[in-house]
């Protein structure tokens, strides 16, 4: 135009340099709105700028839906990212949003279905934007299941989910779903269980009190729930080997993450599973159990009687007078003696030291070799049916572990080495109070193994009994043993416990699984540093576990006392750690990502730093710092 020839700016208009500001600072950005559970999603698009921040973004939103609806729950789920855009008080430019970004308004709490262990199933709604860690304990509060820390989530491995719809029926139980809501009350198909109803139980039973009586009946953690028909255990996979096992143990969900960042949808079904096996403070505080009284309390009240000028009993023995065992027992070391029996051997138990000597009467002389028990680890081998009473003791080494097994003649036998072994890995000897108890505890366990009625109970009545002992037993015996013989079996170690407390069978079924050989071991496929095969680890709550996959054989044991670090190369999947007197070892995982047993590692040994002074309180923060991955 003639009037501009001279290429001077054209004369200001607020209108025309607003836009062009606008233009070249904006976009337009692709928000989809979530609603609630069956409605339809909406999708907006929106003009914003690089530094407005997520919570304005958020409000942005909100005013153009111009619906009537609580969105506080809702935040913004960026899916190509996989992360929530949780700080509001970030700019999209600190983000990194840009115009390609397809972002979601949606709900952080959605229904998930959670298997219990009793295998019912609940759908509840549980937050998909907090760390896994926080959403079990939020699980766990809702069902009222203390110590949720020892608690987590578990996929189950693709394949064995399509086995296991491939085999359920249309009426299958394990369809069947109770909904629950926590927002003002729990809500199923059970009934109604107020968050301000506090349970109450029967000291005695250590059953819920009548008051309560529709807790026992609505929460399905407690409910006691009938026994699977036979044609639905058969549906159960049972892993056969270890390899199937750690395929099962590469499932865990990352604590250190969210349910949306590991791909975890809404309806989606998971397992409510005990992850770490240390149970803490399990002792139930009810009347029917005998506490055992902490030796300085009872010192106290000994000397308190003894200048009342009362006659109270010794708890504690002299010290300059410290018991000890000797007796002839049996001996068997697997790396020494491999080919060679058991062999008997003239022990003596003294202080936290086992000495033992080729008979009697070389008792004052040098002995074979002595076993320092402190720190050791005592596990059971007992079989009472067969009359074998064995200890399995692992002693910190340089190179792991050292194994020694030991066999008793008889129960009384047993009961006396074990409590004195017990006590001596804990650094204390027989002249503590507790170890009376400990000999009686462990008396009264083998009672409820043994199969012969306790006295004064005539033997169970087979023939009148409706029972299906398949559902009671694994496969392997259900094929051993024909359904009587098992019947007969199970209801004569029914008989051993019919007369203890709900609370008091429980503590005994805890003990019993705890005997087991592998209870709490975790199975890992790694392959170890300059070895050429894939082997297992096995992770337990105090120790690491070398095993040959081809004959299942241990090969070496590390305790966790003896660890002083360890770290993950993230590059190359390794984790290396180190022990104590310069033993170093490292490998990488083959079924599973690395995080999960830097995890497993990790979080054990936090679990060893709680304490009963910190009054139900977590370091939540020293968790994540134990566990965490490379962020």
């Amino acid at each position: 135009s003639p009037l501009f020839c001279n290429h001077s700016p054209p004369p200001p208009c607020r209108n025309m340099a607003t836009a062009a500001e606008y233009g070249h600072n904006s976009w337009e950005l692709s928000v989809q709105v979530d609603q609630r559970e069956g409605d339809e999603g909406m999708k907006f698009k929106l003009r914003v700028k690089g530094d407005l921040h997520v919570g304005g973004l958020m409000l942005k939103l909100v005013e153009k839906i111009k619906a009537p609806q609580d969105w506080s729950d809702h935040a913004i789920w960026w899916e190509k990212r996989s992360c929530w855009l949780l700080k509001t008080h970030w700019t999209l430019d600190k983000y990194g949003v840009q115009a390609d970004a397809d972002l979601r308004y949606t709900p952080q709490h959605k229904p998930l279905c959670i298997q219990l262990p009793n295998m019912k199933t609940i759908r509840l709604p549980v937050s998909f934007s907090c760390v896994v860690f926080k959403a079990v304990a939020e699980i766990c509060k809702a069902l009222n299941i203390r110590r949720s820390e020892e608690l987590s989530l578990l996929k189950l491995p693709d394949d064995q989910k399509k086995k296991k719809k491939k085999d359920k029926g249309p009426e299958s139980v394990f369809d069947e779903i109770l909904n629950m809501d926590m927002a003002g009350g729990i809500y199923c198909s059970l009934g109604l269980y107020s968050k301000t109803m506090t349970p109450t139980y029967d000291p005695d039973s250590g059953s819920p009190a009548s008051s309560t009586s529709l807790w026992f009946g609505e929460n399905p953690v407690t409910a006691c729930q009938p026994n699977l028909p036979q044609e639905e255990l058969a549906k159960l996979f049972k892993p056969l080997t270890m390899e199937d096992k750690a395929a099962i143990n590469a499932g865990w969900l990352d604590s250190s993450r969210s349910l949306m960042e590991q791909g975890i949808q809404e309806n989606d079904r998971l397992l409510l599973r005990f992850k770490y096996h240390c149970f803490f403070d399990l002792n139930p505080k009810v009347k029917c159990l005998n506490h055992k009284i902490d030796e300085v309390e009872a010192a106290l009240s000994n000397l308190e009687s003894t200048l009342e000028g009362r006659n109270a009993d010794k708890i504690l023995e002299d010290i300059t007078d410290i018991p000890k065992l000797e007796d002839t027992l049996k001996l068997f070391r697997p790396k020494r003696l491999t080919l060679k029996p058991y062999k008997e051997y003239w022990f003596v138990f003294r202080d936290t030291t086992i000495s033992y000597y080729k008979n009697k009467e070389s008792a004052n002389k040098e002995p074979i070799e002595q076993l320092h028990l402190r720190g050791c680890e005592v596990i059971p081998d007992v079989n009472v049916t067969e009359k074998k009473f064995g200890l399995k003791l692992l002693m910190p080494a340089a190179d792991g572990m050292n194994e020694v097994y030991i066999r008793c003649d008889n129960e009384t036998q047993y009961a006396k080495w074990k409590a004195a072994c017990i006590l001596a890995s804990k650094g204390k000897t027989m002249a503590y109070s507790s170890y009376r108890t400990e000999v009686k505890n462990i008396q009264s366990f083998l009672q409820m193994k043994s199969l012969a009625p306790p006295p004064g109970q005539a033997a169970p009545d087979v023939e009148s009994m409706e029972m299906k002992a398949e559902c009671f037993v694994s496969p392997r015996y259900a094929r051993k043993y024909k359904t009587k013989q098992l019947t007969t079996r199970i209801l004569e170690a029914l008989h051993n416990i019919s007369q203890l407390s709900l609370m008091e069978a429980k503590m005994r079924f805890i003990q019993a699984w705890q005997s087991l050989p592998e209870f709490g071991i975790k199975y890992y496929i790694v392959r170890f540093r300059g070895s050429k095969k894939d082997e297992l680890l096995g992770i337990s709550y105090n120790r690491l576990i070398r095993i040959d996959m081809s004959t299942g054989l241990l090969v070496t044991t590390w305790r966790f006392s003896n660890i002083k670090q360890w770290n993950v190369n993230w590059e190359i999947k390794q984790v290396t750690i180190e022990f104590d007197q310069s033993v170093s070892i490292a490998f990488s995982c083959q079924s599973c990502d690395c995080k999960v047993v830097h995890e497993y590692i990790g979080g054990y040994i936090f679990l060893s730093t709680r304490s009963k002074d910190q009054n139900e309180t977590l370091d939540e923060e020293l968790f994540h710092k134990l566990t965490g991955g490379q962020d």
